[in-house]
């Protein structure tokens, strides 16, 4: 209510409101100044109002009094229940946790006003849920309320949660909340194998590495706590089997490490453990975390194939042993409960294989042809064994077969040796070491011996020093030798083995004389020191020396009748020249010096005719100055000789003797290059006139006088 002092009740004083919510929410009485709420508060929304109010003359409208400020503030009421913003919730906590064990928080909101009264003031408290949790009413912090919560008995808890205003008392308004808590597991389980004994069957034909059986151990536990290690507790049959863990089943997969063999074996036992890879030690009071069980497994009887005593065979024989000789046997059994008969045969493969034979009940091998170590010194091949009452069923095993030698080569000088005597050698000097070779395969201690043959030890120039390792000397016995007396000596030396049957060979080493120095360094020889065949005579040699002379002295007769044939040529053609020769000792002016000296055309007087044209002087037509053609014009140049060449061949004027008609530049593609003897090399000897051969019988005498006469500078005119 507002009220002026000035107000006397008479109604002359008028009262006005204006500010936050006037005459929305707020209104007044103009009269009497009493101020109205005209709708419904809500603290929440808006908790005070600003107004401002002035007190005014009815008639003049003037303001008695200043205007004056005041705040209408909004008292709350619990008029809002408290809200769980968070929720629902989620939350964990590990199995066989103690009791108190802090699980989560949640926290609930009321909007009413905290500093007035009870209405902001919240308790929490469990609805569902019961025995397994509990909460703190103030804080609302959850707890686990059981001991030793068992994951594998239940895994998942729904709580329900009550948050109350009013500090919870009668009247107060509440709000709920889920929390949704799961147990995680801890490995407080052992593996537990559901059966003491696992019982097995395997076929003996099985491969060593395939999965025979599998047995799984049961962990309740998740994850990694439920890991799985399997081993084979060590004892009897553990030995021919191994077990790995399948990662994904976590079952025991057992292999075969070692064949089985029915007749041998018939049954094994061993046992097997299942142990947690990942322990808690908190759990160790419960008992140890594996368990053991037993497995027995039958081998099943199966078909096999024969087998052999041997996985390899090795046998020797002689090279040449006689076609038929039985050198070695194999031998396979059936070792099935009902032995069979078995059978062998080859396994052929290349045509190495037919150089032996198979016995097919008794398993021996024969040669079946000649043998030779030094074509091939081994043998490799395989032999097949089947049953007879299964031939399907069959084994393979090698052979190997070694061809032991027989000494049936002679040594020989291993490598040709150029041997050399100085003509200053001295008794007992080593003038060469030889060594030998045997193509027999020869035995650990063969040894070589070196010596001269008989009909060389009675001439005392060279002797045979055998050093007993498989090597010789070759010393000299006489002071000084000469080349003029002998040039070469030859020197047959015996060679023989120590094998049986002894085998030796002669071999004729080739001995040159030498020119040497002081230090016996060889400063002169004619031919290399090379070794001769056996066969080959002196008299051969000089037959053949004399042969080559023949030839040489035949060549020399040829070349020196050709010249001869030459120079008589040049002779009569020089004959034939009609006019005068004048010589001139001037030099030339060169190519485009053509005012020089008239030079008249050779001519012959028996053809000159009034009504002929004469061929051996140029026509007036061709002259023209002398002078170089650039190099783009050289193909118009050669057609225009080539014209005039055509023209003198087909001309029936022409004179029966050569004309030579002179240009000043031929072009690059004439065969015949050029004609000038201005424009020719320094000496004629750089030219070939070989091609004159090729132009004809009108070219004839140029190819006779320039194809083979020597070049002479003093006959150039």
């Amino acid at each position: 209510k507002l009220h002026s002092d000035l107000d006397k009740g008479v109604g002359t004083v008028k009262y006005t409101l204006s500010g936050d919510g006037a005459g929305t929410v707020f209104t007044i009485d103009e009269t009497t100044g009493d101020i109205h709420a005209i709708k419904s508060l809500d603290r929440e929304e808006k908790p005070f109002y600003t107004l401002r109010a002035q007190a005014v003359d009815v008639d003049t409208k003037k303001p008695l009094e200043p205007e004056s400020e005041f705040i209408i503030k909004v008292q709350d009421i619990n008029d809002n229940e408290p809200k769980f913003l968070d929720g629902p919730y989620v939350a964990s906590v590990p199995e066989m946790s103690p009791v108190g064990a802090y699980v989560l928080q949640v926290k609930a909101t009321d909007a009413d006003d905290p500093t007035y009264g009870n209405s902001a003031r919240v308790v929490y408290s469990i609805l569902q849920g019961q025995p397994y949790f509990s909460i703190d009413p103030k804080t609302g912090v959850i707890r686990t309320a059981l001991p030793n919560m068992d994951r594998e008995v239940k895994e998942q808890y729904q709580v329900l949660i009550q948050a109350k205003d009013m500090g919870g008392q009668l009247g107060g308004l509440a709000g709920t909340t889920t929390v949704n808590i799961t147990l995680t597991d801890v490995n407080d389980n052992p593996p537990r194998f559901p059966k003491s004994i696992f019982h097995l069957k395997v076929p003996e034909t099985s491969h060593v590495g395939s999965a025979i059986g599998r047995i799984r151990a049961v962990d309740p536990d998740f994850g990694k706590n439920a890991e799985i290690e399997y081993n084979i507790v060590p004892g009897d049959g553990g030995n021919l089997f191994d077990i790995t863990t399948d990662e994904y089943t976590q079952e025991g997969v057992i292999k075969l490490k070692k064949p089985l063999d029915f007749e041998t074996k018939k049954a094994y036992t061993f046992k097997v453990e299942a142990s947690n890879l990942h322990l808690d030690h908190r759990f160790h009071s419960v008992g140890p975390f594996k368990d053991t069980a037993t497995v027995k497994i039958n081998v099943l009887d199966m078909d096999e194939p024969p087998v052999f005593s041997k996985p390899v065979y090795t046998m020797e024989v002689y090279e040449d042993t006689p076609v038929g000789t039985i050198i070695g046997a194999v031998t396979a059994q059936d070792l099935d409960a009902g032995s069979s008969s078995v059978r062998y045969f080859m396994d052929w493969k290349n045509d190495v294989d037919s150089y032996f034979t198979i016995d097919a009940t008794e398993g021996t091998i024969a040669t079946n042809e000649l043998l030779d170590r030094e074509s091939t010194a081994q043998y490799n091949f395989s032999i097949i064994a089947s049953k007879v009452s299964n031939p399907l069923l069959t084994s393979k095993v090698n052979v190997i077969i070694n061809v032991l030698d027989v000494n049936e080569f002679p040594p020989e000088i291993s490598v040709p040796y150029e041997t050399s005597v100085c003509e200053n050698a001295k008794p007992g000097q080593v003038i060469q070491t030889i060594t030998a070779a045997d193509k027999d395969l020869s035995p650990a201690g063969q040894r070589f011996s070196f010596k001269l043959s008989s009909e060389a030890s009675n001439k005392p120039n060279f002797t045979v020093h055998d050093y007993r390792n498989n090597t010789a000397g070759i010393e000299a016995r006489r002071n000084g030798y000469s080349r003029r007396q002998q040039e070469l000596y030859f020197l047959p030396i015996v060679i023989e083995d120590s094998s049986y049957p002894v085998q030796s060979s002669t071999n004729t080493l080739t001995i040159r004389v030498c020119r040497c120095d002081s230090d016996g360094t060889i400063q002169s020889c004619n031919v290399e020191a090379i070794f001769l065949p056996v066969g080959l005579s002196t008299g051969a040699l000089i037959a053949i020396l004399l042969c080559i002379v023949i030839l040489l002295v035949i060549v020399v007769l040829y070349v020196a009748l050709r010249r001869q044939k030459k120079k008589d040529t040049l002779m009569t053609s020089k004959e034939d020249i009609r006019d005068n020769v004048i010589h001139y000792d001037d030099e030339g002016g060169g190519e485009e010096d053509t005012q020089a000296f008239d030079i008249g055309a050779l001519r012959n007087p028996k053809v000159i005719e009034d009504n002929k044209i004469r061929r051996d002087i140029k026509p007036d037509t061709l002259r023209f100055t002398r002078h170089r053609p650039p190099a783009e014009d050289n193909t118009d140049i050669r057609d225009f000789i080539n014209q005039r060449l055509k023209e003198n061949d087909v001309d029936p004027s022409a004179p029966p003797y050569d004309s030579l008609a002179t240009y000043a530049y031929e072009g690059n593609g004439s065969v015949a290059e050029s004609l000038s003897s201005i424009d020719s090399l320094t000496t004629e000897a750089d030219q070939d006139y070989d091609y004159l051969s090729d132009w004809g019988p009108r070219f004839k005498i140029l190819a006779d006088m320039f194809g083979e006469e020597s070049y002479n500078p003093d006959k150039v005119t």
